[in-house]
C-alpha cells in the first residue's frame, strides 16, 4: 500500500507546453501510476497509502500534497526550488539537444547525448530523493518520474 495511486499535476497557470514536454509529462505519470514506491515515516497519526498526490509550485516552492484514497489529508511536503533550478535548466537543455539531434544526427549521436540526459535526469533524481529524505520515502525509480513533472512544473517558471 506504499505507493501513489493518483497524481495531479497543478500546471493551471503556465504556459501551454510543447508537444514534446507534453509527452514526457504523459509518459511519466503513466509509468509512474504503474510502478511506485511512495511512504510517509511512521509516525503518530500517520496516514496509510496508498495516496493521491497533487504537484504544485506555490509561492515558489514545490508542494507535494499528499492524501489517503478517501482525500483525507496525510501530508503537506514544502521544498525549496533552487536546490532544483540548475538541474531542471540543464535538462531542458540536454532534451531540446536530444530532440534536435533525433531529426538529423547519427544513432552513435543520439546514443552520446541520451546517455548525458539520462545522466541529468538521474541527478535530478537523487537531489529529489535528499530533498524528500525523513519526509517520504521514494525509490529511485519513482523520483526520475517526479523530477520529470517538476520539469514540467518548471516549463512555465
Amino acid at each position: 500500500m506504499s505507493r501513489i495511486s493518483h497524481i495531479e499535476l497543478d500546471d493551471s497557470n503556465l504556459p501551454p507546453p510543447t508537444p514534446e514536454v507534453e509527452q514526457e509529462r504523459k509518459v511519466a505519470m503513466f509509468d509512474l501510476l504503474e510502478e511506485n514506491s511512495f511512504d510517509l515515516p511512521a509516525k503518530d497519526g500517520k496516514v496509510d497509502g496508498p495516496y493521491k498526490l497533487a504537484l504544485s509550485i506555490r509561492e515558489r516552492r514545490l508542494v507535494f500534497d499528499i492524501r489517503n484514497e478517501a482525500g483525507d489529508p496525510a501530508s503537506e511536503i514544502h521544498l525549496a526550488l533552487g536546490p532544483f533550478r540548475q538541474v531542471v535548466k540543464d535538462y531542458f537543455q540536454i532534451c531540446a539537444s536530444y530532440f534536435d539531434a533525433v531529426k538529423t544526427a547519427s544513432p552513435s549521436q543520439i546514443e552520446t547525448i541520451d546517455m548525458a540526459r539520462r545522466g541529468i535526469h538521474n541527478e535530478g533524481a537523487n537531489i529529489l530523493q535528499e530533498r524528500l529524505d525523513g519526509k517520504c520515502e521514494v525509490d529511485h525509480d519513482t523520483a526520475r518520474r517526479l523530477f520529470t513533472l517538476i520539469c514540467v512544473l518548471h516549463f512555465g517558471g
